[in-house]
């Protein structure tokens, strides 16, 4: 198994927000995070990249507790892309992205970290922009800057807050295509924080339905997104449709509930 998370707690002062979550992944497996705002899915990718610290629970990279990793070794071999990134001073795309080497070249690269930052750059549609400066970009070419900048880094595993969050729904399936394609032909994994139902059906190999810190359902999309589920977490009747044997949500109309899933 590639990423462990075992009975991992999270919360701020007294306040839980992630309640003894355990995940699996493997390789060149894709699994998506889905649940309504303030489930708690962008706090778990933060605590897996170390940004957050668990009260409780353990996480294994390749059975290594990722506390016990050097933050260079463990940026070496995961890459993260934020749902949003505030840039404070002037950087090319070009420079932007080439930061995503850093892990193993130190600050001096060579040929051959110049050759990966263009083909990602190509792979990604935005070689156009490599010297313009990331501040005049659109907040969806900005988005694939950062994604291009964690695929540069060659990682293990790729966690995604969001990933097409500031994109139109074509560059929503073009990020979405050339991530899974990385995954496939890489062999690496991937976690993903995603609002989109549909998306995350798409391309999830499984899904994780979280709901106030916990897990409420997982398994492939199939099982996992199934009208009940959506309608208990999310407070919406929906009809799931089939498409090319992927369910594909509908939404109907909000629907009472006692308490609230957010």
């Amino acid at each position: 198994m590639k990423l462990k998370v075992k009975e991992v707690e999270f919360g701020y002062g007294s306040v839980p927000v992630l309640k003894d979550v355990c995940i699996e992944l493997a390789a060149s497996e894709m699994l998506g995070i889905v649940g309504p705002n303030g489930a708690g899915k962008s706090t778990l990718i933060r605590c897996i990249d170390r940004i957050l610290a668990p009260q409780k629970g353990t996480i294994l990279l390749d059975g290594q507790d990722i506390k016990a990793m050097h933050q260079m070794e463990l940026a070496k071999r995961v890459g993260y892309i934020p749902q949003t990134t505030s840039q404070v001073f002037p950087a090319t795309v070009f420079d932007t992205v080439l930061m995503g080497r850093r892990p193993h070249i130190g600050w001096r690269s060579s040929e051959k970290d110049t050759e990966i930052v263009l083909a990602m750059l190509k792979m990604l549609n935005i070689q156009e922009f490599a010297m313009r400066d990331i501040n005049e970009l659109s907040g969806g070419q900005q988005q694939k800057v950062f994604i291009a900048r964690a695929l540069t880094q060659e990682p293990e595993v790729l966690l995604l807050d969001e990933p097409t969050s500031n994109l139109d729904i074509k560059c929503q399936l073009e990020v979405m295509d050339i991530i899974k394609n990385i995954v496939v032909e890489k062999r690496i994994s991937a976690i993903m924080a995603i609002h989109d139902l549909n998306l995350a059906s798409r391309y999830a190999d499984r899904i994780v339905m979280m709901n106030s810190g916990k897990i409420f359902s997982a398994g492939n999309p199939v099982s996992a997104l199934t009208p009940d589920n959506i309608e208990h977490v999310y407070g919406v009747e929906v009809k799931v449709a089939n498409h090319d044997g992927k369910p594909y949500i509908v939404p109907l109309k909000p629907v009472e509930q006692n308490g609230s899933g957010n």
